[in-house]
């Protein structure tokens, strides 16, 4: 299957909203806003064209680590699976953009961020059930 992937760089237009599917299966949605900046010569300024809005989705650990770090204004660099989807609501005609996003990072050259790795526990190092299941150390890089 042939996919579009994205890169999209923009800020944040909605608080991101956190829940879980039927199968509880983790995911986050916000809107990310982005406007095309241009020179004109003419006037020597800096002139904003047209802004486009795609809704983001994050799942699973990606989803769960865009709501601990993403805030409403914030810029955004996402990577991802574009959707553009079209249908009719009230007899007019509406097109949508979704990106399933793959990564979602600060845009660093508007700002500064700290990375904070996730450490998840292995349950079977946790609670054994016998002295023979706990498996060899591992070796961390």
């Amino acid at each position: 299957m042939n996919e579009t992937l994205v890169t999209i760089v923009g800020n944040v237009a909605t608080q991101p909203e956190f829940r879980k599917t039927g199968s509880e299966v983790p995911v986050a949605r916000f809107r990310l806003a982005t406007t095309a900046r241009r020179w004109d010569r003419e006037s020597g300024a800096w002139s904003d064209g047209h802004t486009s809005f795609y809704t983001v989705w994050a799942w699973r650990a990606l989803g769960e680590n865009v709501m601990a770090s993403v805030g409403v204004g914030e810029p955004l660099v996402v990577q991802g699976r574009l959707r553009v989807r079209e249908e009719d609501r009230e007899g007019k005609r509406w097109t949508s953009a979704e990106i399933d996003a793959v990564a979602v990072g600060h845009d660093l050259s508007r700002g500064t961020s700290a990375f904070r790795r996730i450490t998840q526990g292995r349950p079977e190092l946790l609670i054994p059930d016998s002295p023979a299941s706990v498996p060899a150390p591992m070796a961390v890089s």
